[in-house]
């Protein structure tokens, strides 16, 4: 008995549509351009709180941080990032919520 051969229609390639022909278990890495630290890069950029037209960048359009795999940041730098948020979220110079 022999069983049907199935043709991959969805046009992802391989099996189950995860990853290409070389890929058997569907894992393919991501390539591209790695993001740099902004702060890192330019030395004179501060991270304050009560700049929150600096601090908007690392918010979503519903009022969460963008995780450092998004905006680029390193460790360092991210939670100087998360903690000027909260600072200027708990005087009211950015939004918890975008409220909706």
């Amino acid at each position: 008995m022999s069983y049907p051969q199935f043709k991959d229609d969805d046009g992802m390639g391989g099996k189950n549509g995860r990853g290409g022909d070389n890929d058997p278990f569907g894992l393919r890495r991501r390539s591209g351009k790695r993001k740099v630290c902004r702060f890192c890069a330019d030395a004179e950029l501060v991270i304050d709180y009560k700049d929150a037209n600096q601090l908007k960048y690392f918010i979503s359009d519903r009022g969460k941080i963008v995780p450092r795999r998004i905006s680029g940041n390193c460790a360092l730098h991210q939670r100087a990032v998360t903690t000027a948020i909260k600072r200027a979220r708990n005087i009211a110079l950015m939004p918890y919520t975008s409220g909706g």
